[in-house]
């Protein structure tokens, strides 16, 4: 405990706190520190009485100012003090918004004790330098989980850079991975780094790994364990110092098994192996979660009413915190100016929803709009494709007329749409 003229502060580590706030806010206080502490949280938050003055001391620290009040409410009137006005200190509301309006931009947000534990465990991998591979369905922030783990490194002053490796041109993506000479390619009018040579002494996050061909998985391999990278057109390899973070969202395993992924890189990446579950699968995150996407959405940041929260919770989630974060767009368009989210305005995604079994497909759809209809009508010759041809998505896509990369995509759109497919239609063997 620290004495800072009039106001007494204690300090426990993961935040700091008047000592009017711990009398006066004592079950939300103890609560959001035992939170923070799972994880070992910034010591850059400061809670304190709403009515009470702050000690200069704190300037530059993130600031929640607690007040009780019958009607709850939740603001941010600049870009570091927030202020949360809360009912019940035992609720979970309450202690959903403290700490949303605690987090910087950017960062986790969790509650739930599966998180915590990976947040925990994530912390002391970033005291290493080992390569990272984490793996979770879409949606559930393996990026952010990324950038926490090399802002708590020893690297968290050199570049983040993050690349999706679905999103990119396959032609292209050896040479925005390792740079490439000027003319080594029609096209190339000026040379360029590269990822690799733009992340050195930093981190790079390369996301959906699984997608990246063969062919440059060798390359990759190499860059890992050698250190250096060549640039295309070049005849010299380029020294590089790179922390490299994996995710996937497909079964790497299955992947090395049936030929499509690399046994020797999925080892060399997967050193400390890191697992994010779906949202549905960690409830005790979508409270803060939703507060957190409030104060990112609207300038006027209405609370959420336990009703809504508890509807929240109950949902499944197909798409995880993606999906989250619209219907808590979509009930901030319905709630206006209202001073609460309530339970009426949560409307939650009705996809179209496709069930294959043995071969048998029935459809239905909420209504007729064309994009529903084209949808359907995509996925079903797809899947029947993939039936008749046993599952191997290397025949199908050629009797489709497409890349298999392309009917990836396709399947994995099906999924995050909502349109369920059987396990022999995507799983079977190439």
């Amino acid at each position: 405990m620290v004495n800072r003229g009039s106001t007494m502060i204690r300090d426990c580590g993961a935040l700091r706190f008047t000592e009017a706030a711990a009398r006066a806010h004592a079950a939300l206080v103890q609560r959001a520190a035992a939170v923070l502490s799972a994880y070992g949280a910034e010591r850059s938050i400061f809670l304190a009485d709403a009515f009470e003055a702050i000690p200069a001391a704190t300037a530059r620290m993130a600031t929640v100012l607690l007040e009780r009040a019958a009607v709850p409410g939740i603001e941010r009137p600049d870009g570091r003090t927030a202020v949360v006005r809360y009912a019940d200190g035992a609720g979970t509301a309450s202690l959903a918004a403290l700490l949303a309006a605690a987090a910087r931009t950017g960062a986790p947000i969790a509650a739930d004790p599966e998180s915590l534990s990976v947040l925990s465990l994530a912390e002391r991998i970033a005291a290493s330098d080992i390569p990272v591979l984490i793996n979770g369905p879409t949606g559930t922030g393996k990026e952010v989980l990324s950038r926490f783990i090399h802002d708590r490194s020893a690297r968290s002053e050199k570049p983040f850079i993050a690349i999706n490796c679905a999103a990119m041109p396959e032609a292209m993506l050896e040479a925005l991975l390792f740079g490439h000479q000027k003319g080594s390619f029609t096209g190339a009018n000026a040379a360029s780094e590269g990822f690799f040579r733009a992340a050195d002494g930093g981190t790079l996050l390369l996301d959906e790994i699984a997608e990246m061909p063969l062919a440059l998985q060798a390359k990759l391999l190499r860059a890992l364990q050698e250190g250096e990278v060549v640039p295309l057109g070049a005849t010299q390899p380029v020294k590089v110092d790179v922390r490299v973070i994996a995710c996937a969202n497909r079964d790497l395993p299955l992947e090395v098994e049936e030929g499509r992924f690399r046994a020797d890189l999925y080892y060399r990446l997967n050193v400390f192996p890191l697992a994010l579950q779906a949202l549905c699968e960690r409830p005790d995150d979508i409270a803060p979660l939703a507060f957190a996407m409030v104060l990112r959405h609207s300038a006027s940041a209405p609370w959420i009413s336990d009703d809504a929260l508890a509807l929240l919770a109950a949902h499944s989630w197909p798409g995880n915190v993606r999906e989250l974060e619209n219907v808590v767009r979509r009930a901030l368009v319905l709630a206006g100016s209202a001073d609460v989210i309530g339970p009426d305005h949560i409307v939650f995604d009705r996809p179209a929803r496709l069930v294959t079994q043995l071969g048998a497909t029935q459809a239905s759809t909420d209504d007729g709009k064309l994009s529903n209809i084209v949808q359907m009508s995509e996925a079903r010759a797809i899947i029947a494709t993939l039936e008749a041809c046993n599952g191997s998505r290397v025949a199908a896509a050629r009797q489709l007329g497409i890349s298999e990369r392309t009917l990836r995509y396709r399947l994995a759109s099906f999924r995050e749409a909502g349109i369920e497919v059987s396990g022999r239609a995507v799983g079977g063997r190439r």
